[in-house]
């Protein structure tokens, strides 16, 4: 079996509540409250900012040329999808203020950034994995199950089940079972570990929004 097919096992379980939170169920609905919504986009913004930073430092650390040239791509896209998918939604529900990042986002973000940083290469490229599989996983699965024609969040929902993400996300996950190859069970084991927590976070992620989460002081 192949590391991210354990990997996705690991964290199964997360990505099940993920699909089943109140944030994807109203989502899927149509009926999420826009300010829920907004509060999502602004911190999914500052969190993409921060998600480019971990990717082009994880393609400055990659042993292999391909794979160097796959994040530098990777960060362009995170980048391109922050100002185009974001710019349209600020635009659309009048979003004119930039707030600070939540505690689950800067948790999230430093997490991604000191993996990318400090950690094997290998297992920073772990971590920033579940960002581009479980939004595919948790896109198709919204897709599927629509309920509700004219869904003022069909754009989002299309750019997470669309053709060219599902191309960049196999591109992934292609990448961490070539590195994995060549890692010892114990350091396939740290990925896992790191491919799970960020799972939690994903998780985390949401939560937050749909509770428009603030600092305590």
């Amino acid at each position: 079996m192949s590391w991210t097919k354990k990997a996705w096992e690991a964290g199964y379980q997360i990505y099940e509540q993920i699909t089943s939170m109140p944030f994807n169920q109203e989502l899927i609905a149509g009926t999420l409250d826009k300010e829920k919504f907004k509060f999502y986009i602004a911190q999914d913004s500052l969190y993409l900012a921060e998600f480019s930073r971990a990717l082009s430092l994880i393609a400055g650390r990659a042993h292999h040329t391909e794979h160097v040239l796959e994040f530098a791509r990777f960060a362009e896209g995170a980048v391109v999808v922050e100002h185009a998918l974001h710019a349209g939604y600020f635009q659309k529900f009048g979003i004119t203020e930039t707030l600070p990042a939540s505690p689950s986002c800067q948790h999230y973000t430093h997490y991604l950034l000191t993996k990318a940083a400090l950690a094997q290469v290998e297992v920073a490229m772990a971590a920033v994995l579940p960002c581009f599989w479980i939004y595919k996983e948790v896109g198709d699965f919204i897709y599927q199950q629509q309920q509700k024609e004219n869904n003022p969040y069909q754009e989002w929902i299309d750019t997470y089940a669309g053709e060219e993400f599902a191309g960049i996300v196999e591109r992934a996950i292609k990448i961490c079972d070539e590195v994995a190859e060549s890692c010892t069970p114990a350091q396939q084991q740290t990925m896992t570990d790191a491919f799970v927590m960020a799972t939690k976070l994903e998780w985390m992620f949401w939560d937050s929004a749909y509770r428009q989460e603030q600092w305590p002081l």
